[in-house]
Parts: structure tokens; C-alpha cells; sequence
């Protein structure tokens, strides 16, 4: 960039350097990065662009329009098109850097507390604005003393756009006040740089809660605001995830699935179990470092990696498991509590009543502690997993316990070696005595690793917090289901009766098994299968091994009622994560948040009776496989997000957990699957079936929102690899496709001609709407980005598949070859032009008029086909849309039409309004049984077949009768329209009614030919049939001027078109379409006048829309097979 002019300027200290360590925040020994030091000076007297006696703004060693990268440019990014805060364009930068002009400003001299101010000069650099462009700002720095600062803040000599505050951090000895240069500020509508943004546009870093604590303490009647209680991985996720994943299973049906299975089994059923959620722990990992993580858990990670489909769905669906799982713990719970009480005999009403009142009792106190806060509900975690820790001490102490009596007569007999290898292979009991029928049983104990995930709107730092705490819950809860198995393999003999009166001396005859060997004869029970103890029996195996069978009990309650609080916890953080997205109807009520938490207390309540309803039941065994289920397709969809994430190549996808691979998240996504059926077939088809609907209605609903999903880069991947992909391909004539570009301007101004093309291409071809927006560059570039994502959401809304594009050009004709160049991609080019036709050519600017013929003449030169469209009520609209407002755009952006003129607004007759109104939706509605007439005069390649051929075969037209007229002679009537069914027969178009045209070279009606030449008498240059190079001179400046030479010789043509009209008057007055091939001005010999009335006599006074088609001579249609 080219140094700007300034003024010499004495020099003056300045704070060094911006550089990476500005960026962080911090520089050596602690000082902040803009602390003036002394005698720090600017490297170079001689000040640069950007470079004063007030401020080196010196980047990575460079004077550049560059400053420190801010946080919050980054944060506050939104989608690709969307605006973005806090960063003008270049475009804006070096529009202001333009002005080279300096500019004196008055600034306040301020010194220590109690001397007097002084009024000092700045020389500004050019026509900076003081406000909204801070990083171009010419910035002073002066040292002055807290107290001055605060006593002047309001001084009239200072602009502040930053308060003298967010300087004051208390650090620093001094302060550096940052003033600004008094000058005019530019159009905000152009700069669109909010104000509360401007701290962070000069590059300094944003004041942090700490900062602003200190502010608070600082200034007396400032509200302090509470910070909201944070989790770290500990006590946040891995804590949460191991009570989550120890249940009643661990307790009450490991043991027994170890003497099912054997301990070799076991451990393969634990390891299976865990590679699952290992390998999703490390999917949710690998998301939950791919970018900040906000409240909402599962939900948040597969919806911002999916999209809102899949991620809608399944939130919907987990956040309901959840709150139905929070009864099933419940239940579990009560049950345990009802079988103490009957042991007792002191059940309350009976056995399925109490486990009712029991239940919603417990609820209500968990209610209670989850709407305590965070920071009560993660102590009550705390205490529970204290709880459940002493219950596995007290087991493995238990087990290193000589066996009394008692336990012996059990089956408890210590560590042996002989238990072990017995209790080593499998021996398969009952109707679940299989291997995948125990491993369904143990499956649910493995899962409950996303109940740290679920609130990861209250860690710390999610990124760190969920992969450590989940792949640490995992392994430690891993462990310990290993070693419990082992251990009571080691410990407890399948089958033992419990009497006392069964111990024998050993090798007594007559006892068999291996109790024998340690005194005990339970041969009489195990052969009759009425052994009530032992590991295949008695399900308080635990209780009975362990020092102190209470704290197993203990255990048994810590577990479900720490699973039961974990889910109550997470329902409702999830499905206001959901509710605040707005995905489904009818929910947002639920998602306000109350406190320093945002607590969702709508949301608990909300699961508090569906907990209720559940517990009210007492029988949850038909819905407790649905809910696993549930829990399996958030994992197979959690691990597809990460394979789907990786697959694509897309740049965003860069999470900072390394340790994952997308294959082995695919296999993870596919055994989830296969897990799902055999746990539950019908359950897992149930699972699927509620996804797909509400898959499908957010397809169809289609929300407005932009999470740069992984489906967003898989379309691109295909787009590309298919884009690229046809371009390897030949053109062929079978295959050929009408491409067009249609020159729309504004699509909302032309509906007519935008529906009219959309039809015959719709899942057919490519729709490209052009737009040429004419002035200078500087003026209509913001207009172009701020009106492209409008027009695009107006064709989307039309149900019109095209594309929009924009140009900015000088004139017309110059913004047309600029589309018609370089429109479309590889094979997907434009191949037709389409626009409409000139309806003001007799009064618009001569200029005007040669661009537009000029247009026509550019499209053939680029081998384009042209398409010109006429209605008898016009095809520009936006008369209508003055006098109706249009949402999409205001009454002050309209923006100018394809040929750079704005409607005028003013009064407009009400019955022409409803007219054109009318007229724009006449391509949306049926056509009924009316005609498409064809008139192919003229053989371009059949260009003008082919469009009404795709046409008719849209059902709005498919009940109309296409027609075909062609030239003949009165003589040969019949074997030309033989020839003609026979050619059309063979192109298989289906036009079966042909008429031949005998009278079209007959001389037209006098009136016709006086009104004729009426129409030409104001271009005409009535030279006399001079010589040519008088006739040259005469038309210099005039291009457009019709001589009478050549009104002489195209006087056969100029004929025909007004015979053409009479013809086209006396068959289609009544036609819903008329097609007809147009005649060509021959380039340089026919002037642009000249040939625009040809085309104005031709389809004048017509009613239907009449398609002025010309192919580029080559064939569009063939009757060969090869």
C-alpha cells in the first residue's frame, strides 16, 4: 500500500510494538502490553500511513491497516454471508486511508492532581472517524494519574469511545488514556460496526468478569454480579459419570451373570460393553474439543456437528430417556426400600403402593436438592459417591475375611484357587442362559457416560473437562466391574443351600462337587435346583461376601439415587438447550432460565412429572428397553457425528483431542446399531421410527439456523467431487440440458420470468438469475452483500431452484459479458441467455437501445442461445412492490433493475396494480386445456421445440395441447406436414398436431404496414439514399439511426413480421403460450432501432406471453441412439 502524505511531526513516546505477546495479554515480568515504558520511542522519525507522533501501530514488525487480533472477532463470528461484528472491510479501510488530508484537534493536557489543564494539538493522519473505526484511529497516549482521569472523564475536549475504566485494572501505576480525534463520522449503515463492539475493534484485550468485578467493587451503587458456580473435570464429569454408570446391575446382577457366564465370559462382556463407550468417550472427546461447548450436552454436541435434523431428534428423544430413566432409578430405589420393609414386616400399604409412594417421595426431595443449585446437587453427588466407595471397601475387605459358618453355608469360602477355576467357564442357567442374553442384561451398567457432557453449560473448560473426566470414569468404573467379578468368582461356589446342618467331613462318601472339599455336602440342592445361595441363586451375593452388609445396601441406594439425580439434572439442561433453538412447536415455554445458572426450573418441573407418571406405573419393564435404546442411538449418532465430521475434510473440523480415529467411530456407530437389536428388536424399531419422524419434520419445517454442521460440509464435498467429476464427461446432444442465465435484475422484480424459467428447469438444468447493478464499485458493493442473501431467500421461498448471482458494472452491456463469461462452473455453464423484452426501447435513451441489441448480438458471439419473453402487462413488478411493502426489501434499499433504472414512485392507477399483480403469478397457476403453439420458423437446432416440449411436461401445463406451425406452400401442403410429423415422430417430442403456414409470405394488410412504418419514422435518418459515407457522417454520434438504404433492403423482412402478427393474431389470440422463433439483425448492417420494431411488430397486440426463442445453430435434439 502506498504511504500516505503526512506532516513532519516532532516524535513521541509510544508503547512499542504491537506483537504476539500483546495478544496473550501479558508481556515480561507481568506488566500489561500497553504500559508505557521508559524511554520507548518510535523506531522511525519519519511516520509512515499508519504511524504518527502519537502512536506506533507497528504489527508483527510491519506498518499495516492491521491491529492484535481481538477475541471477539472470533467469537462473535456467525455463518459465511451473515454480518460480522466488530471488523469494517477492507473496502471501508482503504476507502478512509483515500483521504490524505491532516486534521488538528484539541486535546486535553492533563497532569498530576491539582494542576492545572492545558489544551494540546494532535495532528491526525487523513479523515478518520472518531468512533466507529478505533483501530485507524490516531491514538495519543498520555500519562496521566488515576484521579485526573476520573475528574476529566466528561471533559468536552475528549471523545471517548472506551470508558477511562477499562484502563483502570489497578496494576498500573499509571493510566493510558486513549482519545480520539474530533471529526465527522461516515454513514454507520455502511460501516456496520456496533458500538458496544468498539473496546474491541482497536486490537485491546476485552476487560474479563474479574476486570469487572473489580469495576463493581470499585464505584459504590454498582450491583455486584454473582459468577455462576463451574465444575472442573473431577467433580464436574468424571464423579457424575461413574455414579451414573454404577447401578443396581453392579450390585445385584454381576455376581450373577459371573457364574452364568464364567469369569472369562464376564470380562469379555465387560470389555465388549466398554469398547462401545470407550470408543464413543472418545468421539465425544474429539466434538467436545472441536470449538467451545455451551450448555445443552448431548444434544449441543450432535445438532452444531449434524445439524438441526438428527440433532433435534435426538435431543428430543434423550431428553425424555432421561426423564423416564429418572423413575426408572426411582423405582429401583423403592423396590429395594419395599423389600427391607417387608422383611420386616412393616410395609406400609402394599407391596406396589409403596413402591409408589416411596418413589415419588424420593422424587420430591431430588426435585428439591436439583432446584437448591448446582452447587447442592454436585455435594449430594459427592456424598453419594463417598457412599459407594465404602461400600466397595467394605466388599474387598469382606473377601480377605475367614469365612464364619454362616457365610460358608452360603457358598462364601474365601480366595480359593479350585472356586476360581471352577467359576472360571460358563455354565449356562435358564431362558437368559446365553452369551448376548447376559450380555443385554449388563450392557445399561456400562452406559451413563454423557451425564458429564449433559451439563456442559456448567464446567469450567468442557473442552478439557469431558474427555478427561469421561475417559477416566470409564476406565476406573471398568476396573472396578473387573476386579468385582474376579474377586467373587474367587470367592463364592455356585450353588449353596444356606443350612448350617449341610457341612460333612471331607472326602465323605456320597457328596459331589467342589464344597466337598472344604466340608460341605450341597449335592441334594444342586441336583434338585433348590439351592437358594450361592453366585447362580442368591442376587445379595455382595451383601453376604461383604465386612458389613448395611453399607451394601447403603451402595445400592447411593447408586440409584445418585443415577436418578444425575438424570433429573440432565433432562432438563437438555431440553432447554432444545426449547432455546426453537426446532419444534409448542416447547419454548420451557426454556427460560432463572439464576446465575440459567437453571431451567420450568425444565425440571416439566421432568418431574413425567418422573412422576412413570413412577405412578410401578411395571417399567416394557419401557426400560426403549430407554436403553435411546441411550444407544444417541451413541451411534454421537459416533457417526465424529466419522461424518472427519470424513468430510472440512477445515473447521480441528478438535484438540488427538486420540480417535473416524473408523473406529464408524464401527462404534455400527455395533451401537447392532446392539440395539439385540437388546430389543421391536424397541430398537420403535427408537428409529421416532427419529425419522421427527427427522422429517424439521426436514420439512426447515428452521432458520446456521451451526456450520458436518452436513453442510458433506454437500459441499459431493457438489465439488460430482462438479469435478462432470467435467471428465463428453457433451452429448442426448444428454444436453437448457443452462440458463436469466437476466432478472432483482428476482422479486421480474416473478413472471423468474417462473416461467424455473419451471422447465426445476430438477432438471441449472437457473442462474443474474443482476447487474450499474455505478461505481465503492457505492454498490455493500448494496451487493447486503441484497444477495435477500434475493436467494426470496427464490428459496418461491420454491424457485436457481441461483443467484450479481455483478457491479459501469453500464448494462458490460455486466452482461461479465455473467455471460464467467456464470457457472465446469460443465454447469449457462448455455441460454433469457431475459425479457424492452418494452420502453421507443422512449428509453438511445444508448439504452443499442446496449440491449448489443446484448442479444453478445449472446450469440459466447454460443449462447437467447430467450427473449414479452407479456402484454409487462414483466417488472416493482411498482407493485412500492405500493405494497415487501418484507425483503424496505422502501429505502430497493435496489436499481437489470437495466440500472429505479421504478419511480408516485401514485399508480389501482386496476393496472392488480393487473400486473395478476400477471406474475400467471406461470404459478394451472393452465387448464388451452394450447401451446409453436411457430418454428426458422431451424436454430431446435432450441424453440425443446422448452415447450419441457414445459408441457410439468403438470401445471400437462393438460394443454401443443401445436406446431411451420412455412409451406399452398401446393405441398400435405407432404410437407407429412415430413414434419415424420421428423417430430422421430425426435419422440409427442406433437402430433402440425399446421402448415401457406399464407406466411403473402404481402399484410395496408394499416399494418402504415402502422408499421409509423413505428420507424422517429429513427429513421431520411437521408435521401445518399452515399454511404455521407449516410456514415450523417449518423455519427447516432448509431442507432435507420437509413433509408436500408429500409429499402430489409423491406421483404420488415414485411414478414408484420405478416407474422396478423397469422399470429388469427391462430393464438386464445394460446396459454406462444413459442416463435425471432428473426436475427445481421451484426453492423441492422440497426439496433431497426430491428426492435421488427420484434415490437411481431408481437404486438398479443395476450398470451409470447417466447421469442433462437438457438445458436446447434442441434439440442437427435433421433439416433448413439
Amino acid at each position: 500500500m502506498a504511504e500516505l502524505p503526512i506532516p513532519d511531526l516532532p516524535p513521541a513516546r509510544c508503547s512499542g510494538r504491537f506483537t504476539i505477546s500483546t495478544l496473550l495479554g501479558m508481556e515480561e515480568g507481568g506488566r500489561g502490553p500497553y504500559t508505557p515504558t521508559e524511554g520507548s520511542s518510535c523506531d522511525s522519525v519519519q511516520p509512515t500511513h499508519l504511524s504518527s507522533s502519537t502512536l506506533c501501530t507497528r504489527t508483527f514488525g510491519y506498518n499495516t491497516v492491521d491491529v492484535v487480533p481481538a477475541y471477539e472477532h472470533y467469537a462473535n463470528s456467525k455463518g459465511v454471508g451473515d454480518l460480522r461484528k466488530g471488523r469494517p472491510s477492507l473496502a471501508d479501510l482503504h476507502s478512509i486511508l483515500k483521504v490524505t488530508e491532516g486534521l488538528a484537534v484539541p486535546i486535553a493536557s492533563l497532569a498530576s492532581p491539582g494542576h492545572a489543564s492545558a489544551p494540546c494539538e494532535v495532528s491526525a493522519v487523513g479523515h478518520f472517524v472518531s468512533c466507529l473505526l478505533v483501530p485507524l484511529l490516531v491514538l495519543c497516549q498520555l500519562h496521566i494519574p488515576k484521579e485526573a482521569l476520573r475528574e476529566t472523564r466528561e471533559s468536552s475536549c475528549f471523545q471517548l469511545c472506551v470508558q477511562p475504566e477499562h484502563f483502570l485494572q489497578g496494576q498500573l501505576p499509571e493510566s493510558t488514556l486513549t482519545c480520539l480525534p474530533l471529526v465527522p463520522q461516515p454513514d454507520p449503515s455502511r460501516l456496520r460496526l456496533p458500538v458496544s463492539d468498539l473496546q474491541h475493534s482497536n486490537g485491546l484485550p476485552e476487560a474479563g468478569p474479574e476486570a469487572g468485578l473489580e469495576e463493581a467493587e470499585g464505584e459504590p451503587g454498582r450491583d455486584s454480579v454473582p459468577e455462576p458456580v463451574r465444575f472442573g473435570w473431577v467433580k464436574g464429569v468424571m464423579i457424575r459419570c461413574m455414579l451414573n454408570i454404577w447401578g443396581v446391575i453392579l450390585y445385584l446382577r454381576l455376581p450373577w451373570i459371573t457364574a452364568q457366564a464364567g469369569i472369562a465370559l464376564t470380562w469379555l462382556i465387560i470389555l465388549m460393553s466398554v469398547t462401545v463407550t470407550t470408543i464413543t468417550g472418545l468421539s465425544i472427546s474429539a466434538i467436545s474439543t472441536n470449538g467451545k461447548v455451551k450448555s445443552g450436552g448431548t444434544y449441543f454436541l450432535i445438532s452444531r456437528s449434524l445439524g438441526p435434523e438428527l440433532g433435534g431428534s435426538i435431543g428430543l428423544i434423550f431428553a425424555f430417556a432421561n426423564a423416564v430413566a429418572v423413575a426408572m432409578h426411582t423405582v429401583g430405589f423403592a423396590e429395594t426400600v419395599r423389600d427391607l420393609l417387608q422383611e420386616h414386616n412393616s410395609l406400609i400399604v402394599d407391596p406396589t403402593n409403596d413402591i409408589r409412594i416411596i418413589g415419588v417421595i424420593t422424587v420430591t426431595v431430588l426435585l428439591g436438592i436439583s432446584l437448591a443449585g448446582m452447587e447442592w446437587e454436585a455435594k449430594a453427588q459427592i456424598l453419594f459417591f463417598l457412599v459407594i466407595l465404602v461400600s466397595f471397601i467394605n466388599y474387598l475387605v469382606g473377601t480377605v475375611i475367614p469365612a464364619t459358618a454362616e457365610k460358608q453355608a452360603k457358598g462364601f469360602f474365601s480366595y480359593r484357587a479350585d472356586i476360581f477355576a471352577q467359576n472360571f467357564v460358563p455354565n449356562w442357567r435358564g431362558p437368559e442362559g446365553s452369551f448376548f442374553g447376559l450380555f443385554s442384561i449388563f450392557f445399561p451398567s456400562a452406559t451413563g457416560i454423557l451425564a458429564g457432557a449433559n451439563i456442559s453449560g456448567d464446567l469450567k473448560d468442557p473442552a478439557v473437562a469431558i474427555p478427561k473426566g469421561t475417559l477416566m470414569a470409564i476406565f476406573w468404573t471398568t476396573m472396578s466391574y473387573l476386579v468385582l467379578s474376579a474377586t467373587i468368582g474367587a470367592c463364592v461356589v455356585r450353588d449353596a443351600s444356606g443350612s448350617l446342618n449341610d457341612s460333612v467331613a471331607v472326602g465323605s462318601p456320597g457328596c459331589e462337587g467342589l464344597p466337598c472339599s472344604f466340608g460341605w455336602n450341597f449335592t441334594a440342592c444342586t441336583q434338585q435346583q433348590s439351592c437358594r445361595y450361592g453366585l447362580s441363586n442368591y442376587y445379595q451375593s455382595m451383601s453376604m461376601v461383604s465386612g458389613f452388609g448395611p453399607l451394601i445396601t447403603a451402595g445400592i441406594f447411593g447408586a440409584t439415587l445418585s443415577s436418578a439425580l444425575a438424570c433429573l439434572v440432565s433432562a432438563p439442561k437438555v431440553f432447554q438447550c432444545l426449547c432455546k433453538d426453537q426446532l419444534y412447536p409448542l416447547i419454548g415455554f420451557f426454556g427460560k432460565g432463572y439464576g446465575r445458572n440459567s437453571e431451567p426450573i420450568r425444565g425440571y418441573m416439566l421432568t418431574y412429572v413425567i418422573a412422576i407418571g412413570f413412577i405412578l406405573i410401578a411395571e417399567l419393564n416394557a419401557i426400560a428397553p426403549i430407554i436403553s435404546n435411546f441411550f444407544l442411538c444417541s451413541y451411534a449418532l454421537i459416533n457417526f457425528s465424529c466419522f461424518h465430521a472427519s470424513i468430510t475434510n472440512s477445515p473447521g473440523w480441528r478438535p484438540s483431542f488427538r486420540y480417535y480415529s473416524k473408523w473406529t467411530a464408524l464401527f462404534g456407530a455400527a455395533v451401537s446399531v447392532v446392539i440395539m437389536f439385540l437388546l430389543t428388536w421391536w424397541a430398537a424399531l420403535i427408537a428409529f421410527g421416532i427419529v425419522i419422524f421427527l427427522l422429517g419434520y424439521v426436514l420439512y419445517k426447515k428452521p432458520d439456523v446456521n451451526w456450520g454442521s458436518s452436513m453442510q460440509a458433506s454437500s459441499y464435498n459431493m457438489a465439488l467431487n460430482y462438479s469435478v467429476g462432470l467435467s471428465e464427461v463428453d457433451e452429448h446432444i442426448k444428454n444436453y440440458r437448457p443452462q440458463c442465465l436469466v437476466l432478472t435484475g432483482p428476482p422479486n422484480f421480474r416473478p413472471a420470468l423468474v417462473d416461467f424459467v424455473g419451471t422447465f428447469t426445476k430438477n432438471l438444468s441449472l437457473m442462474l438469475c443474474g443482476n447487474v447493478l450499474i455505478g461505481p464499485r465503492k457505492q454498490k458493493m455493500p448494496e451487493s452483500r447486503l441484497m444477495a442473501d435477500g434475493h436467494t431467500k426470496w427464490l428459496m421461498k418461491r420454491k424457485i431452484k436457481a441461483f443467484y448471482t450479481d455483478v457491479v458494472a459501469e453500464d448494462l452491456r458490460s455486466g452482461v459479458q461479465m455473467l455471460i463469461q464467467a456464470a457457472g462452473l465446469g460443465k454447469m455453464r449457462p448455455n441460454i441467455l433469457v431475459l425479457g423484452y424492452k418494452r420502453n426501447w421507443r422512449t428509453a435513451s438511445p444508448q439504452s437501445l443499442e446496449d440491449y441489441v448489443g446484448i442479444l448480438h453478445d449472446a450469440f458471439d459466447f454460443k449462447y442461445g437467447v430467450c427473449l419473453m414479452r407479456m402484454k402487462e409487462g414483466l417488472n413488478v416493482s411498482r407493485v412492490l412500492q405500493a405494497h411493502v415487501n418484507p425483503t426489501f424496505e422502501e429505502a434499499e430497493h435496489p436499481k433493475n437489470g437495466t440500472g433504472s429505479r421504478a419511480a414512485p408516485g401514485t399508480v392507477d389501482p386496476a393496472a396494480l392488480a393487473s400486473e399483480q395478476q400477471a406474475s403469478t400467471i406461470f404459478q397457476s394451472k393452465q387448464g386445456k388451452k394450447t401451446i403453439d409453436i411457430y418454428w420458423l426458422f431451424d436454430d437446432g431446435g432450441l424453440t421445440l425443446l422448452i415447450p416440449y419441457l414445459l408441457g411436461r410439468k403438470k401445471r401445463w400437462a393438460k394443454c395441447k401443443i401445436r406446431v406451425f411451420v412455412g409451406g406452400q399452398i401446393n405441398r401442403m400435405d407432404e410437407e406436414r407429412k415430413a414434419i410429423v415424420s421428423l417430430l415422430s422421430k425426435f419422440r417430442l409427442g406433437f402430433h398436431e402440425v399446421h402448415i403456414l401457406p399464407d406466411i409470405n403473402q404481402k399484410p394488410r395496408p394499416e399494418h404496414i402504415k402502422r408499421f412504418d409509423e413505428l420507424i419514422a422517429p429513427f429513421r435518418l431520411n437521408d435521401g439514399f445518399k452515399d454511404e459515407a455521407t449516410v456514415n457522417e450523417m449518423r455519427q454520434g447516432c448509431p442507432w439511426k435507420i437509413s433509408d438504404e436500408e429500409v429499402d433492403k430489409n423491406r421483404a423482412k420488415s414485411l414478414r413480421q408484420v405478416r407474422l402478427n396478423e397469422i399470429l393474431l388469427d391462430y393464438s389470440r386464445d394460446a396459454a403460450l406462444i413459442a416463435i422463433t425471432p428473426p436475427i439483425g445481421r451484426k453492423g448492417r441492422c440497426p439496433s432501432s431497426l430491428y426492435m420494431a421488427w420484434l415490437e411488430t411481431l408481437s404486438q397486440d398479443l395476450r398470451p406471453p409470447i417466447i421469442l426463442t433462437r438457438g445458436n445453430q446447434e442441434n439440442v435434439l437427435t433421433f439416433y441412439c448413439q
